[in-house]
């Protein structure tokens, strides 16, 4: 029987044309790449008796994620996210009915604020990005809106709250919205998203319609999916959604129009990851009715 001896020199040219492969691969191909980390915190307490927000509770639950999300303490994870010589764009969204909590706003900016960042370098808004000279200026972004479903895109999450980055936004919804991922490579906002905060504190899982709004179908989950990539974050938030209206129904009710621009962001446009199998889940805090 013959036996092979490798030398030095093909080890060393066979390692070379390995990883000159592996150089080739896609995300979605590299199976070895970390999987991206959402954290799902929840506090039944966050709503006191009268349904109004507990400030305290909502900054506990911020803390306790980013803490998690980044392998160290509350401080040096904001720290992480923002620091003293950025200007900070907290993109937040004011849909009348279900808009980013006031309260929730504040605690993320007294964060950022905390974090080292001037108080004339921070901003909240919506509407106005355009027109803030914050915004214009920002170096880092923080995404927050709350999660609900959408007449055009199926669910209003993450990817689609830039579409205020664009100055005619209905540009975006043809096809069930399906190239939103597009904006967020626009100049304004290419690679400045340091935090996605997608609220979960009382979704809407349910509607017809434009400009629908149902209270029936809008539930205390009392949460928040807290990541750094934003596909990733919307796709475990729109499992929940789904879930809930299993639950609700007692059957399967898929959105309409389905959500696509959620996969299309992460295959088309690279933002993230839409892949269940490659999303790890940390969940934090009160576990009853979690749905995932």
């Amino acid at each position: 029987m013959s036996q092979t001896t490798l030398t030095r020199r093909e080890l060393v040219k066979g390692s070379a044309a390995l990883l000159a492969g592996c150089a080739t691969l896609g995300p979605v191909q590299a199976l070895a790449l970390p999987k991206s980390r959402v954290v799902l915190v929840r506090d039944r307490e966050v709503f006191d008796s009268s349904g109004q927000l507990r400030g305290a509770v909502l900054a506990r639950m911020l803390d306790q994620a980013a803490a998690r999300l980044f392998g160290t303490d509350p401080a040096r994870a904001w720290r992480r996210v923002v620091g003293p010589k950025d200007t900070v764009g907290i993109k937040s969204n004011a849909w009348a009915h279900l808009p980013t909590p006031a309260v929730l706003e504040q605690q993320i900016r007294e964060r950022v604020l905390a974090a080292g960042v001037a108080k004339g370098r921070v901003a909240v808004d919506d509407r106005g990005v355009l027109r803030n000279p914050v915004f214009q200026r920002a170096t880092a972004l923080i995404n927050v809106r709350p999660l609900r479903t959408h007449h055009w895109s199926g669910v209003g999450s993450l990817i689609k709250n830039y579409i205020m980055f664009v100055p005619d936004p209905p540009r975006y919804h043809p096809d069930s919205c399906a190239d939103l991922g597009a904006i967020w490579r626009l100049p304004l906002v290419a690679g400045k998203t340091r935090l996605c905060i997608l609220v979960m504190l009382s979704p809407l899982f349910y509607g017809v319609g434009p400009h629908h709004y149902d209270p029936q179908y809008v539930w205390r989950y009392s949460g928040l999916l807290v990541g750094t990539d934003p596909v990733a974050v919307d796709t475990v938030g729109l499992r929940i959604l789904l879930a809930k209206r299993r639950q609700h129904f007692g059957e399967e009710r898929r959105t309409r129009p389905p959500p696509k621009h959620i996969a299309i962001a992460g295959e088309r446009h690279r933002l993230g990851v839409s892949d269940p199998s490659r999303i790890e889940i940390v969940r934090l805090g009160w576990s009853e009715g979690t749905l995932i």
